[in-house]
C-alpha cells in the first residue's frame, strides 16, 4: 500500500494530466451504455426510458424476421474488408513513394495535395459525382457531342461497389499516408545508410528495411480498423446513394438502413437494437483478432 501511495504522489502531475481524458472517456462512453435497455423497450418520449414498457427480444425480431439485415451485414463487412486492405496497400505505398522524393518542394507539394481530399466533406464529393457522372453531368455532355450514349453511374447498381471503394480511397489515403510517413520518419537511417553503402537497389531497401520496420503500425492501424468493421462509414454511403432504390441492394449498410427506418417509422427501439447488434459483432471481431495476433506475436496485440 505505501509502494503504490508512493508511486502516485511521484507521478501526480503525469495522473493529473490524465484526469479530463479519463473523465471524457467516462462521460462520452461508459454513462452512455446504460442506453442499452433501449433496445429491449418499446421507448415513447412520454415515458422516458425508465418508464417505457418492456419488449424483449422483439426490437431484434424486427431486424431479423425479414431477413434484410443479413445482406446488409454482408455488405457492411464486404465494404470495409476492401476499405481496410486496398485502403494499406495505398497508404503504405504513397508513404513510400514520398519518403523516397528527394526534392523536397516536390515533396511538400505531393503531401498536400494527397491529404486535401481528407478534408472535403462527403457532401461535396457526392455533388461533384452528381455533376460528372449523374444523367445531365459533364461526362454524358461530352460524350453525347461525340454521339457516344451517354452513362448514368447512378442506374449501375452493379457498379457502386467499385465506385465506392475508389472515393473512399481517394478521400481516405491522405490521412493514412501522413501515419505512415510519420512512421518511415522513426526508421534509423543507419541502417538505410548501411544498405546503400552495401549496393542494395531502392527496391531491396523497401523490401527489407522499410517494409518490415512498418510492420507494428500496419497491425495496430489493421486492429483498430477491424473494431469498427460492422459498422459503415454512415456520411459515405448516405450522401452517394441517399434513398436510390437502384443502388440500395449493392450498396446499402446497417447504418443507412436504420437511418431511413427511424425516419419512416420512428422506432428507437429498433435503431437502439441495430447499434447493439453492430457493437456486439464488432466487440467479437475485435477480441477473435487481437486473440490470433497475440498467438502469433504477442508484442503486437492491442491487449
Amino acid at each position: 500500500m505505501k509502494l503504490f501511495g508512493k508511486k502516485i504522489r511521484k507521478n501526480r502531475t503525469l495522473l493529473l494530466m490524465l484526469i479530463p481524458a479519463f473523465v471524457f472517456v467516462i462521460i462520452f462512453n461508459y454513462i452512455p451504455m446504460g442506453g442499452i435497455i433501449v433496445a429491449f423497450k418499446d421507448y415513447n418520449y412520454n415515458s422516458g426510458i425508465l418508464g417505457s414498457p418492456w419488449v424483449g427480444w422483439d426490437n431484434f425480431n424486427y431486424l431479423f424476421v425479414t431477413g434484410k439485415i443479413w445482406e446488409l451485414t454482408r455488405n457492411t463487412l464486404l465494404y470495409n474488408l476492401a476499405f481496410i486492405f486496398f485502403g494499406i496497400v495505398f497508404e503504405v505505398g504513397f508513404a513510400i513513394i514520398l519518403s523516397e522524393i528527394t526534392n523536397k518542394v516536390f515533396k511538400k507539394i505531393s503531401q498536400g495535395f494527397i491529404f486535401l481530399p481528407y478534408f472535403i466533406s462527403w457532401v461535396v464529393v457526392s455533388t461533384i459525382m452528381l455533376n460528372i457522372f449523374g444523367e445531365n453531368g459533364v461526362l454524358n455532355s461530352v460524350l453525347s457531342t461525340v454521339g457516344i450514349e451517354g452513362f448514368n453511374i447512378y442506374k449501375q447498381a452493379a457498379q457502386w461497389p467499385i465506385v465506392m471503394v475508389l472515393v473512399r480511397l481517394w478521400k481516405q489515403t491522405g490521412y493514412g499516408t501522413v501515419v505512415y510517413l510519420a512512421a518511415i520518419a522513426g526508421i534509423s537511417q543507419e541502417m538505410t545508410e548501411a544498405a546503400q553503402i552495401d549496393g542494395a537497389t531502392i527496391w531491396q531497401r523497401i523490401r527489407y528495411i522499410t517494409i518490415p520496420s512498418l510492420k507494428p503500425t500496419i497491425i495496430i492501424m489493421t486492429l483498430l480498423a477491424v473494431g469498427n468493421i460492422f459498422r459503415g462509414d454512415f456520411g459515405m454511403f448516405y450522401q452517394l446513394v441517399g434513398s436510390n432504390q437502384l443502388l440500395l441492394k449493392s450498396s446499402d449498410v446497417i447504418d443507412t438502413y436504420v437511418y431511413r427506418s427511424l425516419i419512416t417509422t420512428p422506432n428507437i427501439g429498433m435503431s437502439a437494437a441495430a447499434g447493439l447488434y453492430q457493437s456486439v459483432l464488432c466487440f467479437i471481431t475485435i477480441c477473435a483478432v487481437n486473440y490470433i495476433v497475440k498467438r502469433i506475436d504477442p508484442d503486437y496485440t492491442l491487449f
